[in-house]
Formats: C-alpha cells, sequence, structure tokens
C-alpha cells in the first residue's frame, strides 16, 4: 500500500526525534512557561498599560510577582524575522521600572474573560484586557517521560504554568488515525496551523530538541494502552519544515539509552488518542482528543489514505515527496 511505504520512510525519523527528548521532553522556546514548576497560588492581573502580573508561590515557599509584557499573538514562520517573546521581571517592577513598589500599586484592569475554552486553564487566571486581547494562564504535565513509563525524576512530574496573551483566533490542530504498515499499525497524521499558515521551525538538534522559537512539539498521548492504563505519553515530536505536518505509527520501540529499562517496549494503540501542542509565539496551547480504531477495514482505510495524501503535499518526511 502506497501510504504504508510512506509512513515506514518517516517513521524512523520521527521515533528519534522523540527519542532523544529522554528524560524530559525537548525545551520549549514559546507559548511561554515560567521557569518555576508547580506554582501554589497564581494570580492573573493586566492593566491598561499592556503589562500582566502574575503572582505565584514557589516549592520552597517563595512568593514572587512577575510583570511580564512585550508580546501578543504570534508570527508566522519566517527566517528573517524573530518569533514574539514576553519580557518579564521577576522583581515585580523593580527591573522596568527601578521601583520596588510597582507590583502593590498594579492597577488590575482585568475585565472578565470572554475568550475561548481554553485547556488545562489555570482556574480564575484568565481574563480581558482593556484593549480587548486576552490573556491567560495554562497548567499541565508537558515533560512526562516518553514511550508510557512511569516518572522517575522530579522534573518529568511537575506542573508548568504557561503565560499567554492574544486577540486573534487560537492555533488549529488538524489530527487524524490511520492504519499504517498494510494495516498491521495504528497512526496518527496531522497539521497544526495559526492564521491560516503552517506552525513549523527553522532549525533543531539532531536529537529533535528545539532550537528555534519557532519550533512545536506535538505531545502524543495513547489511553487504556499496552501501557496500562489511563492516559500514557507516547511520543514527542516537531513539526516539518514548511509544511506544519507530522505522522506517527503506534509500533515496537526500543527505549532511550537513560531509560530505566532496555527492555523493548510494546505497540501502544489505544482506546482514545490526544495530541497537545504549544500554541505558537504567545498565543494559548491547544489539543486534539479522539477514538482509538477497530479492525483493519480496507474501504475506510482507501478514505485515510486519500486524507493523508491531502494533508501531506509537499512533507518530504512522511509524504516522501522531493
Amino acid at each position: 500500500m502506497r501510504f504504508a511505504t510512506r509512513l515506514a520512510r518517516c517513521l524512523p525519523v520521527l521515533v528519534l526525534a522523540a527519542a532523544f527528548a529522554g528524560a524530559a521532553a525537548p525545551a520549549a522556546l514559546g507559548s511561554e512557561p515560567f521557569p518555576d514548576t508547580s506554582l501554589k497560588n497564581l494570580k492573573l492581573a493586566v492593566n491598561a498599560r499592556g503589562e500582566a502580573l502574575v503572582t505565584y508561590t514557589r516549592t520552597d515557599g517563595k512568593t514572587l510577582h512577575v510583570l511580564v509584557w512585550g508580546a501578543v499573538d504570534a508570527n508566522t514562520p519566517s527566517p528573517d524575522v524573530p518569533q514574539v517573546r514576553f519580557k518579564y521581571d521577576y522583581a515585580g517592577g523593580w527591573g522596568k521600572y527601578h521601583s520596588a513598589k510597582y507590583w502593590k500599586t498594579f492597577k488590575n484592569a482585568c475585565a472578565p474573560y470572554t475568550g475561548p475554552t481554553l485547556l488545562y486553564a489555570t482556574p480564575g487566571a484568565a481574563c480581558d484586557a482593556p484593549d480587548g486581547s486576552h490573556w491567560a494562564l495554562q497548567t499541565w504535565q508537558r515533560a512526562l517521560p516518553l514511550l508510557g513509563f512511569d516518572p522517575w525524576l522530579p522534573a518529568q512530574t511537575a506542573y508548568e504554568t504557561h503565560i499567554s496573551h492574544w486577540s486573534a483566533p487560537l492555533a488549529t490542530l488538524k489530527v487524524s488515525q490511520n492504519w499504517t504498515y498494510n494495516g498491521s499499525a495504528v497512526g496518527l497524521f496531522g497539521q497544526y496551523e495559526w492564521g491560516g499558515a503552517p506552525v513549523y521551525g527553522f532549525s533543531s538538534t539532531k536529537t529533535g530538541g528545539t532550537t528555534s522559537r519557532y519550533n512545536r512539539n506535538m505531545y502524543i498521548d495513547t489511553y487504556n494502552s499496552a501501557y496500562g492504563a489511563g492516559w500514557k505519553r507516547e511520543s514527542g515530536i516537531l513539526t516539518h519544515k514548511g509544511t506544519g505536518t507530522f505522522c506517527h505509527s503506534f509500533v515496537a520501540q526500543r527505549p532511550f539509552p537513560d531509560y530505566p529499562s532496555q527492555s523493548m517496549r510494546p505497540a501502544a494503540p489505544g482506546k482514545q488518542y490526544r495530541v497537545t501542542a504549544m500554541g505558537p509565539g504567545v498565543t494559548p496551547d491547544v489539543q486534539w482528543v479522539g477514538p482509538g480504531l477497530g479492525a483493519f477495514d480496507e474501504r475506510v482505510d482507501v478514505q485515510y489514505n486519500s486524507l493523508f495524501d491531502q494533508v501531506m503535499t509537499g512533507d518530504r518526511i512522511c509524504a516522501g515527496e522531493r
């Protein structure tokens, strides 16, 4: 089957990119995460100057007041224009204004949030700014180990909090299930877009790490699979340059050298799948969730092949086009 042949060509590249996420997933370079994790007492305030003030308590008990400003939405990928990014003042205004009291006198102008429903929304931490734009915090476990392993390092269980600021519609994550390898395996493929343009980066490490603020990983989870009950992280793969597309097959894989076991991991198709992505630029994180596939059906497979060919137009890795 033509589709199976194409996917077979792309799979080793994708496995390599996921494999060297290693003990933690590749470093994220945007939508943007705070360096501290597992935060408590999170609060968000926004003023009329385009600034946000995020207050939180770290695991060591210290409370920080972080001033955030300087970015909204995202830029479409360009090798000549940097991706948007926030500026941060972890001293609550001292770094920007040389005022130790700035955070104490911060004039909150937050209006009730009217934007779209958000994935992993931090309770009470989303609002509308005076200019009509939205600010929000999202908190989730991005750095889970891959291939269904239970976390064995503290960083793998940490909850990251991401801050976003946007005025345009959210990114669109299009995903479909399919059968691969002549119906012997199950896979996922899709495309990530924002503003009608694909989301992708221009460079990465040989092991799949992100080196461009345009890069975005697709975090793939499988539910009630050979890995065990509940959601388990399967992979983390970059969208492809120029197309924003990706593909993955649930096949047996050997664990990575830094993992606690080197026994072969089973293929782990599940009852459900989800794909989570950090928003491009400083836009919110998004997610797709869909059901698993039943027994191979050749007639339905023809439809998946047709959709795959449409989505993968121009993708040199998954579709093999040059």
